[in-house]
């Protein structure tokens, strides 16, 4: 008597939406070597930093929370970092995990209390912790610098070897992104995965099941917080000077647009709306007084025709081609 072994179904390869938006993607990562500008190389490390640090608030979100206090975190990795390479002596490979332990040890001890709230009471406490962190800064000149800031800060250093060049900034930034994009795979198809989208889809549901609603919420908390630090680290060496306006409002906004832009539960979303959003500025420089008023159109037209942000775009095309079918 035969019997039939029955074996799995193979994962499709990948789709011809899939397969092009991969070569545009490798493409735009190659695009400064291509060039062989430095402004190209500026512009996609600043991607590469933005799209780190909204990975931060991505893993947040993914717990149905949404951070307006994020800049804050990425302030508190920046000046924990620089001030442990400039006043300790401390190399950068100590201060950079420095200050993404310290901006999730921050984000560990006010979770608790913060994430007992829900909706909009969480947004408006962590916009008024974003505006203490400024103001705070601002009284302590002598840390922080106060308003003059801190310059001169020295570059990223890998066991003494300076990235004195744009291009080998880059090739770091990209890695750090390569690697918390790694984090994020793994954190989104583990069991922290699942628990954080049992929470994000009905919190006292998760918990009747037996998932601590509100521990779950502020490990994605502290995840992102410390991811945001992460970030903040690279870009105060980068740039080469930090104050405390450099974190203020507009950059937690700015982190949020990037965020809803991409796709706020989309595994891509951090990236894309870093790609789409960080060179439009240079792009509106002769449309400057309107800058803002573009930018709310374009979140607006977003919000209101791609709800799940850029990158569910290859999504809706698959599930047109398959209605027309």
């Amino acid at each position: 008597m035969s019997s039939a072994v029955s074996t799995p179904a193979r994962r499709p390869a990948l789709t011809p939406v899939q397969g092009i938006l991969l070569l545009l993607l490798a493409a735009l990562v190659a695009l400064p070597w291509i060039t062989g500008s430095i402004f190209h190389f500026h512009i996609a490390i600043m991607v590469c930093l933005g799209a780190i640090a909204t990975s931060g608030l991505a893993v947040v979100a993914w717990v149905g929370q949404l951070s307006l206090a994020h800049a804050a975190f990425v302030g508190i990795g920046a000046y924990s970092s620089v001030l442990l390479v400039t006043r300790l002596g401390m190399p950068f490979v100590i201060g950079l995990p420095a200050g993404a332990l310290m901006a999730g040890a921050v984000a560990w001890v006010i979770g608790t209390p913060l994430l007992r709230l829900r909706g909009i009471y969480f947004v408006l406490i962590t916009f008024a912790l974003n505006e203490l962190f400024r103001l705070v800064m601002l009284e302590f000149p002598a840390v922080s610098g106060g308003s003059s800031g801190i310059a001169a800060v020295p570059k990223i250093s890998l066991f003494g070897f300076v990235l004195q060049r744009q291009p080998q900034v880059y090739v770091f930034t990209l890695i750090c992104l390569a690697a918390v994009l790694v984090l994020l795979w793994l954190i989104r198809h583990g069991q922290l995965g699942r628990r954080f989208a049992a929470v994000e889809e009905n919190a006292a549901l998760a918990e009747s099941s037996g998932i601590p609603a509100a521990k779950t919420q502020n490990l994605a908390f502290v995840i992102g917080s410390a991811i945001a630090g992460f970030a903040g680290a690279i870009m105060a060496h980068y740039v080469g000077f930090i104050s405390p306006e450099t974190f203020g409002f507009q950059l937690s906004v700015s982190y949020v647009v990037m965020l809803v832009t991409g796709g706020r539960l989309a595994f891509w979303g951090p990236l894309v709306g870093a790609i789409f959003l960080v060179p439009l500025p240079e792009f509106l420089r002769s449309a400057l007084e309107f800058q803002h008023i573009i930018y709310g159109l374009v979140l607006i037209l977003i919000l209101r025709f791609l709800p799940q942000g850029l990158a569910g775009v290859p999504a809706q095309i698959a599930r047109l081609r398959g209605g027309a079918s």
